[in-house]
């Protein structure tokens, strides 16, 4: 059996804040991750789809510095360089399939919004390089949880497929509440209100696929363009200039259609009606980019439950991490979702991280 003060369950921005904060403090844990990586949602990666340094941003890609100052203080803290997203240019606007793409000159936005140099991952990376490599587990999945008379004992299933125990005075659970539901057994049961809670709490990007065309230049920003539209006709409903830092060219956008529907229309057939969609609004040349991309977090069984295809609207600023009862004093919730602010953003999991590793180190 393992033993630590405290066991982080889940190796997103929220797990890793939370650990390199342990660290700093001397307090003992362990950083308990079911992927076989870290980063949770942030997954950077190259044309090609593989992870790299400096690559496009398949989950969450900006941050706005003005309104979100916890994260502007990591972002800074880290030594991390950031560009601003373009948006110099006019914008597209699909109203109905019967009538053309309409041009518009877009108003001067405040607190505009910044990408990472080398994109979020970088995030992951330089918070990495603080946490000890015998304090990360990869491919563990936490399948339950029983209070003791000492703490938590957690059960989990290693990579190699074998059952093993790790016993923790205290847990951060940094992952989306739903799936902590949907996936964790409590000894004794959770109050039904905290897991009607918890299942009610949509995972921010679980119900989202973006698609991307990366292209050999920019070339709509020689049309006066910035690379943002939106539209009613699909099958994207919001797009923007996905250009690196580095100038390789790219365009990006939000899948409109349920996962149903994309499950169904499958992966050749959605990229080929995205391609005609960025030509229709942007030329002719978005018709033939280099290569594509289709991340769709709906048919990931690590961010997405069976609850979350059918999931509508945005999250609320509830609190989630009050616990009652005998759970109270052991387990605090970290997961973004479960921020009073930024809910399901970047700066929700930096703020949420914070927030759980306070209440673990202070008094009863």
């Amino acid at each position: 059996m393992k033993r630590c003060e405290v066991a982080i369950v889940g190796a997103g921005l929220a797990g890793l804040c939370a650990a390199r904060a342990l660290k700093s403090m001397g307090i003992d844990f362990l950083l308990l991750e079911a992927r076989d990586r870290l980063g949770g949602r942030i997954l950077t990666s190259d044309e090609h789809g593989m992870p790299t340094d400096d690559g496009f941003d398949l989950g969450p890609s900006w941050f706005w510095p003005m309104m979100q100052p916890d994260m502007a203080d990591l972002v800074s803290e880290l030594g991390l360089q950031s560009f601003s997203q373009n948006n110099n240019g006019d914008v597209i606007f699909e109203r109905m399939s019967r009538e053309g793409p309409q041009r518009y000159r877009p108003v001067e936005q405040q607190g505009k919004s910044l990408r990472l140099t080398g994109g979020s991952a970088a995030l992951v990376r330089a918070l990495e390089r603080d946490i000890p490599a015998d304090r990360i587990r990869l491919n563990t999945h936490v399948s339950a949880m029983a209070l003791t008379g000492e703490g938590v004992e957690i059960t989990l299933k290693t990579p190699d497929g074998m059952a093993a125990v790790v016993h923790a005075s205290k847990v951060i659970c940094a992952l989306p509440p739903r799936l902590l539901e949907a996936n964790v057994t409590f000894t004794p049961p959770q109050e039904q209100y905290t897991l009607a809670r918890w299942r009610d709490t949509p995972t921010w990007m679980a119900p989202h696929a973006k698609f991307f065309a990366i292209y050999n230049r920019p070339f709509w920003r020689d049309d006066g363009l910035s690379g943002t539209a939106q539209s009613m006709v699909g099958p994207m409903v919001e797009m923007h200039d996905a250009t690196l830092a580095n100038g390789k060219a790219a365009l990006f956008g939000f899948i409109g259609i349920g996962a149903d529907q994309r499950a169904a229309l499958g992966d050749e057939a959605l990229k080929k009606a995205c391609l005609a969609q960025f030509a229709r609004i942007f030329g002719a040349g978005a018709s033939e980019p280099r290569s594509t991309l289709l991340k769709d977090w709906a048919a990931d069984p690590l961010t997405a439950t069976s609850r979350d295809p059918l999931a509508t609207g945005h999250l609320s600023a509830e609190d989630a991490n009050s616990l009652s009862g005998l759970w109270g004093q052991r387990l605090f919730m970290a997961g973004s979702e479960t921020s009073a602010i930024e809910a399901g953003f970047l700066a929700g999991a930096v703020a949420a991280a914070k927030r759980a590793v306070l209440a673990v180190v202070s008094p009863g």
